[in-house]
């Protein structure tokens, strides 16, 4: 009798929440359409399919017609969908309330929509840690897939990993496939007689085994250089071409009949571990690059094929250590869900509480939230749709406490669970957030009406692949290549455009600097003369009945003088202006410092000719890229026009300006290229105190969108002529 395997073909299709239209347009014409109209001529074929829930709802607005072709595939059993929480986040970072929401919700969607019997899942970059197999069970999910490498983790070898096994938590059970790295590096990169010949040695060795292959379906066609090899040059062809001339050994069949058919090929409990590549990217920098080097050793060793399963990189919640702005989106996701709960728990609207849990479920999405081969963290883009989505939810529980009148509020807690505390001042215009005990800097400031965040900003830090960057050689591969495998540079000149910050990029960061400090050198981290950057400011907060102050103090050393800072941030309700007032004593005579104050401002590109900065008289003075050096001024302003947006600094003493922007060097699928990040505005003056050693100055920064309240009432006042009916959904 010829020995025969089933080879469970699994494709995970995803866009995240704020990608480009024209982003996941072109995907879905390299990669998804393709796909789908090869796979739908072979009809001995079957496959397991996960396509995202952003995803699934741009699709169903804009390719129908796709959905319906899909619908066909699901009704002849020739597809099986694939569920999973609905916004594709990382499922050990959100509290187990919103895994089984998520879950439960985009099962619904999925039956709803597609007509698809739903019972297993995609879990979301294979995070995995055993608390999960309750939740999972709890939400209905009956078997998922994760990788081969969580399996050896837990001790298992390649021979054992011919099947499902089962796991437990809690006494609830969950079936958990083990899906091929082997396979993921052949498909779609080697010739496909190459990944036949392996399923045929473990055909040979183990009959009615079953062999998963779980990967992006974006690496067919999307993946730089893969349209013309999968479509093009018939990759994809000759591949079904020959699981079907195979198909007597080689069954294609979908997870869901694996599970049915046969049993368990055991038990196991799984460490925490995501795929292979992730564990290494989560990993501090000099640790990744000592754990790189230690493998490229290592592989010349005639014993790497027995040492290679003991080798283990980091754990994915160290990306909120790695990167501290990915610890600030989820602390303000953590808020958000606490507050949904609260009101849940007393009471709140229906269609209220649904917008609100939607705009938290789309903050979620975890592509934002880390940064491996794709750009991650670092692309804005992402940021700021966390971000949006969260003020959204924000301004949504304000209306379902009656908010409609204006406001100003002020609490403190441990806000991003530091054991240190921050504060949060918000009225029905603005939402700012300051940490006292880090140098009594801004580190976010929400615009309500724009659903922006002006301080998602990035810090420039060292990165394993900067080694890369700075050999400044590329070597792309001459022919098709996984995304790690690839070196390609996007831009010239990159290995000179590295550099590194010490500190956030976040405002109201105060610098004692040495009067000849220039631009550059200030862009640069040079000249710092204090220790107010990181210092821990004390604060109180006073409270009248239209507006609340937040004062912040610190005692410090400029240049081993002791010197006492105070800033007054106030807030009025029903204002959209900050007022920073800051005093400056004990400063010695005839001192020679130059005193700034630095603000990051994020979200607003640089390059565009609809967003720059203007001068008091209105007079534009360059785009958001721009340097500038100005002297003897009290008021810029930055203009973002496609945001609707404009951000009016003032002075009530001349000051000089230094304006740059902020840029990372980073990594994406397509290469290494430069990312504008945010762009620091910075007002400084030369100290001169009075005869008591004072000095003081008020800054005022109003946030004006009124052109985009015009768009906004224009769109509406359409929506009324044109349906009064939308109106009530819009």
């Amino acid at each position: 009798m010829t020995s025969s395997i089933r080879f469970c073909l699994v494709l995970h299709n995803h866009q995240p929440v704020g990608n480009f239209d024209g982003v996941i347009r072109q995907a879905f014409e390299d990669s998804y359409l393709p796909f789908l109209e090869i796979f739908e001529s072979y009809s001995d074929l079957a496959l397991s399919l996960h396509i995202s829930g952003p995803l699934m709802e741009w699709l169903a607005q804009h390719q129908p017609g796709y959905l319906d072709r899909l619908r066909r595939l699901v009704a002849s059993g020739r597809v099986e969908i694939l569920g999973g929480p609905f916004y594709e986040p990382i499922l050990t970072m959100i509290p187990p309330r919103d895994r089984i929401g998520q879950i439960t919700r985009y099962r619904t969607y999925l039956e709803q929509n597609l007509g698809a019997t739903v019972q297993g899942i995609w879990v979301p970059e294979r995070v995995w840690e055993q608390e999960l197999t309750r939740d999972l069970a709890d939400a209905g999910v009956r078997y998922t897939i994760l990788d081969d490498f969580h399996f050896k983790n837990a001790g298992l070898v390649e021979e054992q990993l011919i099947g499902y096994y089962l796991t437990e938590d809690d006494g609830r059970l969950l079936a958990v496939f083990p899906g091929s790295e082997r396979l993921r590096y052949l498909i779609p990169f080697a010739a496909p007689e190459e990944t036949v010949r392996f399923l045929r040695s473990i055909a040979d060795r183990h009959p009615q085994a079953v062999v998963v292959f779980g990967d992006d379906g974006e690496k067919f066609g999307t993946w730089p250089q893969t349209k013309k090899h999968v479509y093009q040059d018939g990759w994809l062809r000759r591949f079904f071409d020959m699981l079907v001339a195979e198909r007597h050994w080689l069954k294609t069949t979908t997870l869901f009949e694996a599970y049915q058919q046969l049993p368990a090929a055991g038990k196991i409990y799984l460490p925490d571990a995501s795929y292979r590549e992730m564990t290494e990217w989560a990993l501090p920098v000099e640790r990744q690059v000592e754990y790189e080097d230690l493998v490229q050793e290592l592989q010349q060793d005639p014993r790497w094929p027995r040492l290679r399963h003991f080798l283990r990189g980091g754990y994915w919640r160290n990306f909120k250590v790695k990167y501290p702005e990915a610890n600030e989106m989820y602390s303000r996701m953590m808020y958000v869900s606490r507050r949904l709960e609260s009101a849940r728990q007393s009471g709140i609207a229906a269609y209220l509480f649904e917008a609100a849990q939607q705009a938290l479920y789309r903050s979620q999405c975890n592509c934002g939230y880390w940064h491996g081969a794709f750009g991650g963290i670092y692309l804005p883009h992402l940021r700021n749709a966390v971000y949006r989505e969260l003020i959204t939810a924000d301004n949504y529980l304000d209306q379902a406490t009656g908010r409609a009148a204006p406001f100003v509020e002020a609490a403190a807690e441990d806000y991003d669970f530091d054991q240190r505390t921050e504060v949060r001042l918000a009225n029905d215009k603005l939402i700012v957030w300051l940490a006292p005990s880090r140098g009594g800097q801004m580190y976010e400031l929400d615009v309500r009406s724009v659903r922006h965040n002006l301080l998602a900003t990035l810090a420039r830090r060292p990165e394993a692949y900067h080694r890369k960057v700075l050999a400044g050689a590329s070597h792309a591969a001459s022919s098709v290549a996984s995304i790690h495998d690839r070196v390609v540079f996007k831009q010239e000149g990159l290995d000179k455009r590295v550099q590194y910050d010490r500190l956030p990029r976040k405002s109201l960061q105060d610098h004692f600097l040495a009067r000849e400090t220039s631009a550059q050198a200030f862009q640069q981290g040079c000249g710092e003369l204090g220790d107010f950057l990181e210092g821990a400011y004390e604060a109180r907060i006073r409270r009248d009945p239209d507006r609340i102050q937040v004062l912040m103090s610190r005692q410090g050393l400029v240049e081993g003088r002791t010197v006492r800072l105070t800033k007054a941030v106030t807030l009025h309700a029903g204002s959209n202006v900050l007022r920073v007032g800051y005093l400056l004593e004990q400063l010695p005579l005839g001192v020679q410092w130059r005193f700034a104050i630095e603000w990051n401002f994020a979200g607003l590109p640089a390059g565009a000719d609809d967003r720059y900065f203007r001068d008091a008289r209105g007079e534009r003075l360059g785009h958001l890229g721009t340097w500038l050096d100005l002297n003897n001024v009290q008021e810029l302003s930055l203009t973002d026009e496609w945001l609707g947006l404009s951000v009016h600094l003032h002075s009530s003493r001349p000051a000089n300006f230094w304006t740059f922007p902020i840029e990372t060097v980073s990594q994406s699928e397509a290469g290494f290229e430069l990312v504008h990040q945010s762009v620091v505005v910075t007002p400084y003056w030369d100290l001169q105190p009075d005869a008591e050693g004072r000095w003081s100055v008020v800054l005022e920064l109003a946030l004006d969108s009124s052109l985009a309240d015009q768009r906004l009432g224009a769109e509406r006042s359409w929506l009324e002529t044109a349906s009064p009916e939308l109106v009530a959904l819009s």
